[in-house]
This record gives structure tokens, sequence and C-alpha cells, in this order.
């Protein structure tokens, strides 16, 4: 799945991901190729991506290496394979989510 692909499924979209049939983490997919990211803890990271050599990419405020997918659309949503990991992570949309995409604020120490 190319960029543009990509963009006209996931653009405006929440979308939960999970792995091994469990919840993996959210992503929010804003205008201009941006995103929100949460492993489902209540911390997001912020971020953009991008596609290189077939695959999108993503980079995050917190981490400036890039995190390489190859991304498939499938009858029952994205399918997600982590190229930078040999043993390839691999990630499906999962629609039976019934929670929001929650964000807390910034940790505040005394």
């Amino acid at each position: 799945m190319g960029a543009e692909e990509f963009d006209r499924y996931t653009q405006g979209k929440t979308l939960f991901y999970g792995f091994d049939g469990t919840a993996y983490g959210v992503e929010r997919y804003l205008p201009g190729r941006r995103v929100i990211w949460s492993f489902l803890d209540g911390r997001c990271q912020e971020g953009a991506w991008y596609e290189e050599a077939g695959q999108i990419c993503f980079i995050y405020e917190d981490n400036g290496h890039p995190q390489c997918w190859s991304f498939m659309l499938t009858p029952d949503g994205l399918n997600a394979r982590f190229q930078n990991d040999p043993q390839a992570t691999e990630l499906y949309e999962s629609s039976d989510v019934d929670d929001e995409m929650i964000c807390l604020g910034p940790e505040v120490g005394v």
C-alpha cells in the first residue's frame, strides 16, 4: 500500500491495532500526514509519516528513528508488518474495541 492509498484510508480516522490476539495500540490520523500514537496507556506521542521504498515510515516526537511498516488492506482492515524488526511484528486493525483514544496531560511533578 503506497502513500496515497494509505492516506485515503486512514485520514480522519482513529484506528485500534491488535497483536497476537491482544490490544496493542491506537493511532489517530490527522491532515498533513500527522499522527498521534498511544500504547493504550494514556501517554500519547505526536508524529508524522512518510513513504520510503514502498513502506510507510513514522517518526515520533520522543524518538527520531523512523519506524517503517508495510501496510496491506484486507477485507478485515489494515495489516502492518514492521520492517525494522527481524522478528517482523505484525499488527492488524482491530474493529472490536469499544474504547476511545485517551491522552492524559503531561506529567507534572512537585
